[in-house]
């Protein structure tokens, strides 16, 4: 077997990728079935629930809403699902 230089230094940190290190890869078809339960891999969507749109908020609105976090784009869904309950078409 060939002398290769570790892609790791002792600290952890990958170094630098060269051709030779490309060339030395193999390529997967797919993951193994642990790994794949592990991250959690979905199927197809049977029936979307969300459709993507654009739209044109107001900056603080969108400052507000951002504020609070991840997840801020489904908090604004849950809003408008609200008002959309109780006002009438």
């Amino acid at each position: 077997m060939e002398n290769r230089k570790p892609l790791t230094d002792e600290a952890g940190e990958v170094r630098e990728l060269m051709s030779e290190d490309l060339r030395n890869f193999r390529q997967i078809d797919s993951l193994p079935p642990s790994l794949a339960r592990k991250l959690g891999v979905r199927g197809a969507q049977k029936a979307p629930t969300k459709e993507r749109i654009t739209i044109r908020l107001s900056r603080e609105v969108v400052e507000a809403f951002r504020a609070t976090g991840n997840g801020w784009q489904s908090r604004v869904d849950d809003v408008l699902k609200g008002w959309v309950a109780t006002h009438s078409a």
